[in-house]
């Protein structure tokens, strides 16, 4: 899958020293969508203030493949301070499985352009707790996991009715199976 970069970005990748930025949307449900990013301080894009988690803020490659694959991403923050980690109360109180995470890459040279390089549903967090630090890893689903599940989704006259009322248009299924059609004759 192609991204198409700016040239901004472009230019930014095409110099001899380049300031790399990444930026992650944790979509838990309002108020407590979470937006931090891996450098120091507090970074306003696009209109969201993404907090700075330097070092602690660890995103394991993300691999695109040419086929039709569902790779998802990892995401760890670790060291962090039990005493000052809102992420670390967010994570234990709310509600996280199946909510949006998105990942975006940037250069410092101008960080209100940057890309999507991933988006996908946060899946697994394993919260590891030590007596002054705690590690928390986070698995995210890529959005493609979705063409993995059935659809749920019946062909019968009566899930026909029940998502349509009064549509009679699947109660001659049944009569089809042993109709016998002719294509291009007449009938005699």
């Amino acid at each position: 899958m192609s991204r198409s970069l700016n040239s901004t970005i472009t230019t930014a990748l095409a110099a001899d020293v380049i300031q790399p930025f990444f930026a992650i949307d944790l979509l838990f449900d309002s108020p407590n969508e979470t937006y931090i990013w891996n450098g120091v301080g507090t970074r306003t894009i696009n209109s969201k203030a993404y907090s700075g988690l330097g070092e602690l803020l660890q995103i394991e490659p993300i691999e695109e493949t040419g086929d039709i694959s569902a790779r998802g991403a990892t995401i760890s923050l670790s060291g962090i301070d039990n005493s000052a980690s809102s992420l670390f109360l967010k994570a234990l109180a709310t509600p996280y499985q199946g909510r949006v995470c998105k990942i975006y890459f940037g250069v410092m040279d101008n960080p209100t352009d940057y890309i999507e390089i991933f988006s996908g549903y946060m899946d697994q967090m394993d919260i590891n707790e030590g007596p002054e630090t705690t590690t928390i890893t986070m698995t995210v689903e890529n959005k493609l996991v979705a063409l993995e599940r059935p659809a749920g989704t019946r062909y019968t006259s009566a899930y026909q009715r029940e998502q349509h009322t009064g549509d009679k248009g699947l109660d001659f299924v049944a009569g089809l199976q042993t109709k016998k059609i002719i294509w291009g004759a007449t009938p005699e």
